[in-house]
């Protein structure tokens, strides 16, 4: 029997618990400049940990997602970098060893504006960052918070 068939894997098991995690922190810290400044670490110190090659991608993602749609706020989310509006997270980055996955991610919750007639995409693979795909994510995420 694999762990699949218990239910939830190894991986998603452990996002649970960071997620149960950040939740427990994020209710400890004191003022709202705290929070922010504190979550906004917490991000880079993740983003930090992570093999080269999803480093480099959640570097990029990070300072495109700052410069534009700085509403958002930086935060860990089921221990992934992650971009909310009034607590509520718009966008994500899913490192490819999070999961195991081929490649990294970056995906979108149903709080962003990407809304395109009966069916859209809500999730991107990352392989390698080029000034297209930075161009493409800059448009998602302004349209994500517009």
């Amino acid at each position: 029997m694999n762990s699949t068939d218990e239910g939830f894997t190894a991986e998603e098991r452990a996002a649970m618990k960071e997620h149960a995690a950040e939740r427990k922190k994020e209710a400890r810290r004191k003022s709202r400049a705290d929070k922010a400044a504190e979550a906004e670490r917490d991000v880079l110190d993740k983003i930090a940990a992570m093999s080269d090659a999803d480093r480099a991608l959640a570097e990029r993602v990070h300072a495109i997602v700052k410069a534009n749609a700085p509403t958002l706020a930086p935060k860990l989310w089921y221990g992934m970098p992650a971009y909310a509006l009034d607590g509520k997270v718009v966008c994500f980055f899913q490192n490819a060893d999070k999961f195991k996955a081929r490649y990294a991610t970056l995906g979108f919750n149903d709080i962003a504006a990407l809304d395109a007639g009966d069916m859209w995409p809500t999730s991107f693979a990352l392989v390698r960052m080029t000034p297209e795909v930075e161009e493409h994510i800059a448009d998602l995420v302004r349209r994500a918070v517009s």
